[in-house]
């Protein structure tokens, strides 16, 4: 018999393993190989795997790698998404598209160039091809094609399923990787089939559209990434067509906001005393009603291990061992993970008067 020490220390390890996170959040400076310019706002950072293998060489189509840059004398951390398939390219890249008001993607369309060194971090994430047989319909708004992309070359390199993408974007001139796509459909015009909707042409997709587009739901898995409104909409779609939820694949860019409806307990108004044990230190926190448990531990002056801040890498893992949460999103931990305790620091509000987490 297995005693709940050893059987804690088992699921701890399964757990991190399953979803593929560097607690340690460890970065490695990596020799930019070239910049590829994709469309007026976007950039293709090509890394160069045989020199750096041991933090590139293996990846899923559809994870992301971790940034950080020096700004102005203060680091900046981001995630970026793999547009390369690891069973077709020999080079490992991510793409990075301005964003109104984004600091670290504006510095890196407008300073990175060939030969630049980037601290790195990854692969992680669960946004990934699985494994089974069923053909594929993805969704795709803007830079979201970027795992997308990764996801369907690498389908339809190894693996006899049909794809289908609809990828919106704002007009014709934003299209990332539009060529290659072309390139797609022409290399596999029985498996591939590619539609684009342009707001400027065509408006918003609504439900109509994307109902239209995925047809019959049975025996199909989900692909959708792109901006929040955009996925918002596919999503509650799909699901109003009763698509299981272990169909749908989902990868969100920012964090999710607080819902304004949620209660003042779910906002942790009841909430006085956070405890946090990092790193075998136990520190007592005072709560402040709205704020997340890793933003809580952050303002004791703790480093809690954090990368997307989404909800979708599982690198904030943390477990429930007093108290009660909510969470905002969890795209990464399996409700069993979730009824042993397991939570997503990022994500989860706490709703209880007190709350113990431990980082193990």
């Amino acid at each position: 018999m297995t005693s709940a020490t050893e059987s804690q220390s088992s699921h701890t390890a399964s757990t991190v393993e399953r979803l593929g996170v560097r607690p340690d959040g460890s970065f490695t400076p990596i020799r930019v190989k070239e910049v590829k310019r994709e469309t007026g706002e976007a950039i293709s950072l090509i890394f160069d795997v045989a020199e750096h293998s041991s933090v590139l060489q293996h990846y899923e189509a559809g994870q992301f790698l971790t940034l950080r840059v020096t700004i102005e004398g203060e680091p900046h951390v981001r995630c970026y998404s793999m547009s390369s398939s690891p069973v077709v390219d020999d080079h490992v890249q991510v793409t990075v598209k301005r964003e109104r008001g984004g600091l670290v993607s504006n510095w890196l369309n407008d300073n990175i160039s060939d030969g630049s060194l980037v601290d790195v971090a990854g692969p992680a994430g669960t946004f990934v091809l699985n494994s089974s047989a069923r053909d594929i319909v993805a969704f795709a708004g803007g830079s979201g094609i970027t795992p997308v992309f990764s996801i369907v070359r690498t389908a339809l390199e190894s693996t006899a399923r049909r794809v289908s993408l609809l990828f919106a974007n704002r007009d014709r001139e934003s299209v990332i990787f539009a060529t290659a796509l072309e390139d797609l459909v022409a290399r596999y015009p029985d498996r591939l089939t590619v539609e684009h909707r342009f707001d400027d042409e065509h408006g918003r997709i609504d439900i109509d559209g994307i109902v239209r587009f995925a047809g019959s739901v049975d025996e199909v898995e989900f692909y959708i990434c792109g901006p929040g409104p955009f996925m918002n909409v596919v999503e509650k779609s799909l699901l109003e067509r009763r698509v299981e939820t272990n169909r749908l694949h989902l990868e969100r860019f920012v964090p999710a906001e607080i819902p304004c409806e949620l209660s003042g307990d779910a906002q942790g108004s009841g909430t006085h005393t956070v405890v946090v044990q990092i790193n075998r230190r136990t520190t007592s926190v005072d709560y402040r009603k709205g704020t997340t448990l890793l933003q809580a531990g952050r303002a004791a002056g703790l480093r809690p291990p954090s990368l997307c801040e989404t909800g979708s890498c599982g690198t904030c893992i943390a477990r429930i061992t007093d108290g009660e949460v909510t969470m905002l999103n969890n795209e990464v931990l399996t409700p069993a993970e979730v009824a042993e305790g397991w939570i997503l620091t990022c994500q989860a509000l706490p709703i209880s008067p007190s709350i113990h987490i431990a980082y193990e």
